[in-house]
C-alpha cells in the first residue's frame, strides 16, 4: 500500500503538480541578457562566431577577412608585403580584477604552424589598440587584429592571450581558438 502511495506521488509531483492538485509554480526567469543592436558585417567580411577563454579573458570572434591585398586608413593606402588577414573579435574580462592585455601577444596560427605577430603598421593606420591597456573586471572591449602573412597562407587558429593570472602570473599560457578553414 505504501509503495502505490509513494509511486502516486511521485507521477504527482513529475506531472508539475502539488499533492492538493494545483499547479506547481513556474521556474524562475532567466537571467536577464543586454540587447545588443545587430551590425551590418563589413563588405569584405565573413561573419563568424567562435568562442574561447584564455585565463579570465573570453573571446568572441565575430568577423573574419583573408587575402586583403591592401587597406586604407583615414591618411593612407598601405600594400601588404603579402596579404592582410583581419580578425574582428569581442574581448571582456571575467575576472574580479583589470588584466593587462597585450594585443602584441595575440599571434596568428597558419597551417604550416607558423605564427604571426599582428601588423604594426596595419593596426595603427586601422587605429586599433596596440599598446597594452587594462582591461577592467567585467570590460568589454571589440576591436580588429590585422595580420600581414605571406600569400597563400591559410591562417587555422588564433594563439590566445588573455593576460596574467593567479595561475599564470607571467601570462606565458595561451589558448588556441580555431579558424574556419
Amino acid at each position: 500500500m505504501k509503495r502505490g502511495l509513494l509511486l502516486t506521488v511521485a507521477a504527482v509531483a513529475l506531472a508539475g503538480c502539488s499533492a492538493s492538485g494545483t499547479p506547481a509554480p513556474p521556474p524562475p526567469p532567466a537571467t536577464p541578457t543586454y540587447e545588443l543592436p545587430a551590425r551590418p558585417v563589413r563588405p569584405d567580411e565573413k561573419p563568424v562566431t567562435i568562442h574561447g577563454q584564455d585565463g579570465d579573458t573570453e573571446y568572441d570572434l565575430i568577423g573574419l577577412t583573408v587575402d586583403q591585398p591592401s587597406l586604407a586608413g583615414s591618411h593612407i593606402e598601405f600594400n601588404a608585403q603579402g596579404a592582410y588577414t583581419r580578425i574582428r573579435l569581442v574581448i571582456v574580462n571575467t575576472g574580479r580584477s583589470g588584466t593587462q592585455f597585450d594585443t602584441k601577444k595575440q599571434l596568428l596560427v597558419g597551417a604550416d604552424d607558423k605564427t604571426y605577430a599582428p601588423d604594426e603598421q596595419a593596426m595603427l593606420i586601422k587605429r586599433q589598440p596596440w599598446d597594452p591597456f587594462l582591461l577592467g573586471a567585467s570590460d568589454r572591449l571589440e576591436f580588429d587584429l590585422y595580420y600581414d602573412i605571406p600569400k597563400g597562407t591559410k591562417a587555422k587558429a588564433l594563439r590566445a592571450f588573455g593576460g596574467a593570472t593567479l595561475t599564470d602570473g607571467l601570462d606565458e599560457k595561451s589558448t588556441d581558438i580555431p579558424l574556419p578553414a
